[in-house]
């Protein structure tokens, strides 16, 4: 493994265990009262959620006087999770970020916590009608799809003919099914010589995801192209192709250390980077700010926050960004303070989230 990659997941796993309380009152909201707030998140194990405990913990730290929990189940797991986030609002009752990949699961859990005065803010997927959640920080994912397909049709030469297949994780989940469908349109649009396959279940687990592009692969050996919208996705992908010594395109997303090292080596030409720590550190400091300085009362859209492509050019410093959350919080800085500075600018129909 690249040195650089050594971001261990043992630490990352401490780190979610861990609440952040925050010490000193050197940014907004700190000199208010004490807080106790947390986040909810569909898999405590995969990176996507790593990175945005991390920036929520970055965020609660900043703000100061914060007594801050992380939970969410060891395996993507919807029931554990809204047994986890019902416990979670025993104690957190000053405010709630919740992430999962099953939104109708969450509708009455959350709009239960809504009527008991607790503001929650959705993450990464948005909320349901009846969730009473009015507030939602996430991607515009159908464009992350129409990004990772473009990327793929520049290595493609003029006028590709063939076969690509497409993985989803959590078929159902909005987030994902936007992204799949933000590729598949772009290539029927852009190469109407090519035929799009799937999308197929690829499974978050990830055994069973590289067992499921395993049979994806073997049945379509011919095929241009293999694009998940997950991470397993990605680094698996990375790991068949080397064992095969394929001779196709390979991608997926987020940046598990895997994930970088595949891009780094050349196996995947690109991984779509959603930016989970930059989603969980602005809805939780939007989240503080707004109980400290607003009586509670949240913005109310879809605030929109930004994705990017990974590639050859920028692979390095990306695992620079990776290597702790200081270093992520100083790289994300800039985007930071320019989006909070601003928050009407960003915030789109919640209607319109995609």
């Amino acid at each position: 493994m690249h040195p650089r990659l050594r971001t261990t997941a043992a630490a990352l796993g401490a780190l979610m265990l861990l609440g952040a309380a925050g010490c000193g009152d050197s940014s907004p909201g700190g000199g208010s009262g004490e807080l106790d707030m947390g986040i909810a998140v569909a898999n405590i194990s995969l990176n996507f959620a790593h990175e945005m405990v991390l920036g929520a913990e970055s965020a609660a730290h900043h703000a100061g006087k914060v007594n801050f929990k992380a939970v969410g189940p060891p395996n993507t797991d919807g029931p554990a999770e809204a047994q986890l986030f019902q416990n979670l609002t025993a104690t957190a009752r000053d405010g709630i970020v919740l992430e999962n990949l099953d939104p109708p699961i969450f509708t009455r859990p959350a709009a239960q916590a809504v009527d008991k005065g607790i503001p929650l803010v959705a993450l990464d997927t948005a909320p349901t009608d009846g969730s009473k959640i009015t507030f939602y920080v996430g991607n515009d994912n159908y464009a992350l799809g129409e990004l990772m397909a473009k990327e793929a049709l520049k290595r493609l030469g003029a006028n590709p003919k063939g076969e690509i297949v497409i993985g989803v994780p959590n078929p159902g989940t909005p987030v994902l099914d936007n992204r799949a469908k933000g590729i598949s349109d772009t290539f029927r649009k852009q190469a109407p010589g090519v035929k799009v396959l799937g999308p197929f279940q690829t499974y978050s687990d990830p055994g069973q995801n590289y067992s499921s592009w395993s049979s994806q692969v073997n049945a379509h050996p011919k095929a241009l192209a293999f694009l998940g919208v997950g991470d397993a996705d990605s680094y698996n992908l990375a790991k068949i192709k080397k064992a095969q010594h394929g001779k196709w395109l390979s991608a997926g997303f987020d940046v598990d250390p895997k994930t970088l090292e595949a891009v780094k080596d050349g196996s995947n030409f690109v991984t779509i980077d959603p930016q989970h720590f930059l989603k969980g550190y602005l809805s939780t400091a939007i989240l503080i700010d707004s109980v400290r300085h607003q009586d509670g009362k949240l913005p109310e859209g879809w605030f929109l926050s930004p994705g990017g492509v990974v590639d050859s050019s920028n692979i390095d410093d990306i695992i620079a960004r990776q290597k702790s959350a200081t270093a992520a919080y100083d790289w994300y800085r800039p985007t930071i303070d320019k989006l909070l500075a601003d928050q009407q600018a960003h915030i789109k129909p919640l209607k319109d989230a995609r």
